[in-house]
């Protein structure tokens, strides 16, 4: 089960049990969730285009028969991946001598600003989660608060789910990314985020027996790569 975190503030607590909410401690809780993630995950952004388990540098790999499913399908994404972001100028991109198509890819120093890598140390080989992050979220207002109850929840029988419905800006969306959106959203099923645009968005709280909120944490969104078959 996922770990859920307690909203406490009084003036909201008060209020839920009255059967109302308050809009702007909401909006304030919203915005500081996502703010500490950022810093936490060490992100630029809460946006991020994942390109594959990579480990920079690197070196092209042809996908052999040997390989399982997985180094097969990682090997793919990449291929797809590190020469459009070397195209957008975020890694570097150098033939390997004597071996047609093959190219190294390591960071330039405009990939290292908005570089993000997760390592996953759970299995035998380590997993590098890596991507390329932009776009902090300004909570600009909530619009509206739903009210539902579930018979059987993800976390309770009777589960009330309290669905705040938000708008966000996005902050400094880069370059890079503004003046190369159709490749990023050929490849990318999110499109590049505008700024000054106003984005709709639902966070669900959970409402505890207590008339308490109680929420998953908010995080960065990983935006994988279309498939490659």
């Amino acid at each position: 089960m996922k770990k859920l975190t307690k909203f406490t503030l009084l003036t909201l607590i008060t209020c839920s049990l009255l059967g109302c909410y308050n809009k702007e401690k909401l909006r304030e809780h919203i915005q500081k969730e996502y703010d500490e993630s950022r810093a936490t995950n060490k992100a630029k952004g809460d946006f991020c285009y994942f390109l594959g388990s990579v480990k920079l540098p690197y070196t092209d790999e042809p996908v052999l028969e040997s390989d399982t499913q997985w180094a097969s399908w990682n090997k793919g994404k990449l291929a797809k991946t590190l020469p459009l972001f070397a195209e957008l100028g975020l890694l570097s991109q150098t033939p390997v001598e004597g071996q047609s198509g093959i190219y190294r890819y390591d960071l330039t120093d405009l990939g290292r600003e908005y570089w993000h890598q997760f390592i996953d140390n759970r299995w035998k080989k380590p997993f590098y989660n890596s991507s390329f992050c932009y776009g902090p979220k300004k909570i600009v207002k909530v619009k509206d608060i739903t009210e539902k109850t579930y018979e059987s929840g993800l976390y309770r029988k009777n589960q009330t789910n309290v669905d705040v419905k938000i708008d966000y800006q996005v902050l400094d969306t880069p370059d890079w990314a503004l003046n190369n959106q159709d490749k990023l959203n050929a490849l990318y099923t999110v499109k590049v985020k505008l700024p000054g645009k106003n984005y709709p968005e639902t966070v669900t709280f959970i409402k505890g027996d207590d008339g308490e909120l109680y929420h998953e944490p908010l995080a960065y969104l990983l935006m994988k790569p279309r498939s490659t078959e």
